[in-house]
């Protein structure tokens, strides 16, 4: 389990050496501060392997979602949203839309997006799981550590213990 420290305060204890993402992203979850080991998905218009993963169990993790900043096709729904913080899954991170915004707002999970499209994505499983995906200037590897709140995204190699 992560404990949350302030991405503010890990920005002033680590300098110019904090990995922070530049992509500015949207709070839409009932949560806006969380931390966990990453999980990622590269996915293109297609949300069945985002789905998949979410109905299984989270155990504190947060799941990161590359879909290219596609807005598209949302790839992060109420139901599947829902399916998340039922199963432990500490907060979810999407390179790109969502939908439900309001239901998801009532969660008590995290989720942060570029934006929202109310269009469904494609079912067909297509993706890559535990791929290291890159954007908004940084490198999102799996099993690193993920902080996020209302100032962004931080990225560690390990848990910070505070």
């Amino acid at each position: 389990m992560c404990t949350f420290i302030p991405t503010a305060d890990i920005a002033d204890i680590y300098g110019n050496d904090v990995l922070s993402c530049d992509t500015q992203m949207r709070d839409f979850g009932g949560k806006t501060d969380f931390a966990g080991r990453i999980v990622t998905i590269r996915c293109f218009q297609d949300n069945q392997l985002v789905k998949e993963m979410l109905n299984s169990p989270g155990e504190g993790k947060v799941l990161v979602v590359d879909a290219g900043g596609n807005t598209q096709t949302a790839m992060v729904g109420d139901k599947i949203a829902k399916s998340a913080a039922d199963n432990g899954w500490r907060g979810i991170v999407v390179n790109g839309a969502i939908r439900d915004s309001a239901g998801i707002a009532e969660l008590p999970i995290a989720v942060k997006a570029i934006g929202t499209n109310p269009r469904k994505s494609a079912k067909d499983g297509l993706g890559v799981v535990d791929a290291s995906l890159t954007f908004g200037g940084v490198t999102f590897i799996p099993g690193h550590t993920l902080y996020a709140d209302s100032d962004g995204i931080i990225l560690m190699p390990e848990p910070l213990m505070n």
